[in-house]
Order: structure tokens, then sequence, then C-alpha cells
């Protein structure tokens, strides 16, 4: 029995003792910590060696607005780092800060670049309410800073805002310019669309000839003023005369006032009120 029992030990005296397991796995975990902190130590050095400092900055895409001088004397103060360490958010941030640069992508090139790839803003009009008037919207709807003296030649359009006005707003300004310029086109280009804090759409042409649209939907503005531009030449035919104001907000008409005629003896100024197309007939006076 003593012979069996030497050849066949009891599975408990084959175990490891737990505090023997537990010392192990320390030692372990010890030796990778240590490991980890060499190679951290190690490639942060490599890291600083001068062949990884940053020594290029390549710039690409739009620079109608700007120049690589003028974009390099903007960000050189604000970048710090090598290759491995710079901050590519904050190095974004700073090329973005540069005047007219919308978007900025930065990424790093190996071994000792930064490619830069830039968008600049695209001005769509001029951006005005009570609180600003130094400002533009983009392509996008998106108001942004800028000097006004680079488009004073490029005949933007205004865009006049309520005061504290939204981002929202000012996209669907830009998209109610957009829908409402190839509706007055036969009468000139917009040259200012406003909007009123209660809701009241109304433009100015480049004649100085104004129009109040009112309040509606998109669809609704976008038809009465489409229903005015087709029927003012029959207003124009029996009077022949340039616009000079007209208010669309009469549910089944609207009134106009035509430069330089008058059929009032005392001068009085009265609108013409033509109907719907089907029943057009203008009221028995204009004005000036």
């Amino acid at each position: 029995m003593l012979a069996a029992a030497a050849l066949h030990p009891s599975p408990a005296s084959s175990e490891t003792p737990t505090d023997v397991r537990w010392m192990n796995v320390a030692t372990i975990a010890l030796a990778l910590g240590l490991l980890g902190l060499l190679l951290a130590s190690g490639l942060v050095r490599l890291s600083r060696l001068p062949y990884f400092a940053l020594e290029r900055i390549e710039v690409e895409g739009d620079l109608d607005r700007n120049n690589l001088a003028t974009v390099r004397a903007n960000v050189a103060q604000r970048l710090s780092g090598g290759f491995f360490s710079v901050d590519l958010a904050k190095s974004r941030e700073a090329f973005e800060a540069v005047p007219w640069v919308r978007k900025a992508v930065v990424r790093r090139v190996f071994p000792n670049e930064l490619r830069v790839v830039l968008e600049e803003h695209k001005p769509a009009a001029y951006w005005a309410h009570e609180d600003r008037d130094d400002q533009l919207v983009n392509t996008f709807g998106e108001v942004f800073d800028a000097n006004l003296g680079d488009v004073e030649d490029e005949h933007l359009p205004t865009l006049e805002a309520p005061a504290n006005p939204t981002a929202d707003e000012a996209r669907a300004m830009l998209d109610m310019l957009h829908r409402l310029q190839p509706v007055f086109k036969p009468l000139g280009e917009i040259a200012t669309l406003r909007l009123t804090e209660r809701g009241s759409w109304s433009v100015e042409l480049d004649n100085d000839a104004s129009v109040v649209i009112g309040r509606g939907s998109p669809d609704e503005l976008v038809a009465r003023a489409d229903r005015f531009v087709r029927t003012l030449p029959d207003v124009q035919r029996k009077y022949p005369a340039p616009l000079a104001y007209a208010d669309l907000r009469y549910p089944e008409a609207y009134a106009v006032k035509l430069r330089g005629l008058s059929t009032w003896q005392d001068g009085t100024a009265k609108p013409l009120i033509p109907r719907k197309p089907a029943a057009h007939k203008a009221a028995p006076a204009a004005t000036h």
C-alpha cells in the first residue's frame, strides 16, 4: 500500500500554493510594466531627436484669399512639438483661425512634415443686422467674420436679418435668396433680402424698386412673387412707368406704385391693385 501511495500521490500534494501563484503573477506584471516604461522612455527620447523635428509644412487646397506666407505667419507661433508630439487638433484650430479659412485637414507625413489641406469660405452674401454689419454668409449658409473690403468688387447681395439671428436663419435666408433670384430676374437683381422679427419678407432690387412679399411658407412666398412678376407687365402696358414699390400682402391682389406717374389731380399717392391674372384689372389710379 505504501508503494501504491508513492506511485500515485494525492492531487493536493501536486498543486502550487496560492500565495506562490500570486507572487508569480505579480512578478510577471512588474516585469511587463518595467518593459513598457523602458519602451515609452525610449520612444520619447527617439521622438525628440532632431531628425523628427518639424521642418516642413505643406499647404494645399484653396488659397484664393490667402497666400502661403500669410498662412505660415498666422500659424507659426501656435505650432509646437515634433512629428510625434505635435497636437493635430490644436494645429487644425490654428489654421482655421486664419482669415477666410473655413476648414483645415492636418496630417503627419513621416518623418518631419505636416501636410495641410485648406478650404476657404466662398462668400454668397453680406450678413447685416442691428448688432453687426461686418460679416458675410458663405455658400453653406454659415456666417463668418471678414474684411468687407476684400469683396467690395464682387457685388454681393445683402441678407438683412432680424435682431439676434440664429445660424438656422442665415441658412434659411440664403435658401430663400436662391429661390427668389430667378423669380425677380425679369425686374432686376436682388440687392437686399430682408426678414423682420415678425417673419415678413421683402426685397430691394438693384434699380431701387422695393417689394414687400409678406409672411408664409417658402413655397407660398415664391408663388406670390412669381404671380406678381408675371402679371406686372400687364399693369405697365396700361401705365408705362418703372416700378417703385409693390405690396404683395393682399390675399387676392397686390398694390404697386410706379415712378413718375400720377392720375390724381391732387397728387395723392394711391396704389394700383391688380387682381389675379384671370381677372386682372388695375384700379383707376397710379402713383409716383
